[in-house]
């Protein structure tokens, strides 16, 4: 059956943190992080929620889309860092927007929206649902060590949504992989209270080995790429938009340097967003919307990868 993306919104917090404010407490400069990141600023919750940055994405996708919530045959929510372990972030959305249809989360961290656009696809094929909100939201700064400049300077805050409808031709290809390894990028679990419990428990903040995260990185994005278009009987010059996860720009210009395609064709939130995890691709599909940058018929590749080590990719025909 297929898809189309009717609608997509975005929402950010109002709190702008700059690299100089960074220096203020740690050991860095602007100097230091954007020519190694790409980054100048991240937005950090400081009066939102995350359930408030949701609702507010999810309320202009589904503006832009022209459906009311009580349309919604589905929620779903990417996030790794939502406000709540139970219940999902999803179900905080519905009852924010007061939807009354099923909502669950994925967790497939910086892939994980693309994973719920598979998700959604699959409910299209079974004719379970004609409308499907899809949300990625992120509060990294809740996860990050602040006395870490290796780590905490690259992530920042954000929500962004999609409204689905069944139908279309898209996508004209989907992958979905994991390379098993959990140490390479990992927050642990909370620890608890139970008195029977003798394990040990790390502090509950991300830790990341960077040059091995940058190598898959790089190498996700140019084998799905190829994989893609080889699916799809289409060749990558054909491609108008490639929306990749907005981790480092070093990881992103490798990439685009081999796979030869025109950076110009490349989307970039990262300077003033940083690394939001799963809200990255939504939220630079959401700008190039906007912007009146994407037309009826081009060809858009969305790469997510993240800890597990997961990769989300698909290839989309834009209606």
């Amino acid at each position: 059956m297929g898809l189309r993306i009717l609608g997509t919104g975005s929402a950010l917090p109002a709190r702008s943190v700059t690299n100089d404010d960074l220096s203020e407490f740690l050991d860095t400069s602007d100097e230091w992080i954007f020519p190694r990141t790409g980054i100048k600023s991240r937005r950090i919750c400081a009066e939102e929620t995350l359930d408030d940055l949701s609702v507010e994405a999810s309320r202009l996708a589904l503006e832009a889309a022209g459906v009311t919530p009580d349309q919604l045959d589905l929620i779903i929510c990417s996030t790794t860092s939502g406000d709540h372990l139970i219940p999902a972030e999803a179900c905080a959305i519905a009852e924010r927007l007061g939807a009354s249809c099923p909502a669950f989360d994925v967790s497939a961290a910086c892939a994980g929206f693309v994973f719920a656009l598979d998700v959604a696809d699959g409910y299209f094929a079974r004719g379970r649902a004609e409308r499907v909100l899809v949300v990625a939201a992120e509060k990294m700064s809740r996860l990050v060590d602040w006395e870490d400049r290796a780590t905490c300077v690259l992530f920042g805050d954000g929500a962004a949504a999609a409204v689905l409808g069944a139908g279309g031709e898209s996508p004209l290809a989907m992958r979905l992989e994991t390379e098993p390894s959990v140490e390479i990028l990992h927050v642990p679990g909370i620890g608890g209270s139970s008195p029977y419990d003798r394990t040990e428990h790390p502090a509950n903040v991300l830790t990341m080995e960077g040059r091995r995260v940058f190598k898959f990185g790089v190498n996700a994005i140019c084998s799905s790429v190829s994989a893609l278009c080889e699916e799809a009987g289409v060749s990558v010059e054909d491609i108008d938009h490639f929306v990749f996860h907005q981790a480092n720009e070093r990881i992103l210009s490798s990439a685009v340097t081999r796979l030869g395609i025109d950076p110009a064709k490349v989307a970039r939130v990262l300077e003033e967003t940083g690394n939001i995890s799963s809200a990255c691709i939504p939220l630079a599909l959401d700008r190039l919307v906007r912007s009146g940058e994407l037309s009826s018929g081009q060809l858009v590749v969305l790469v997510g990868f993240g800890a597990g080590l997961d990769t989300g990719a698909c290839l989309l025909r834009w209606e």
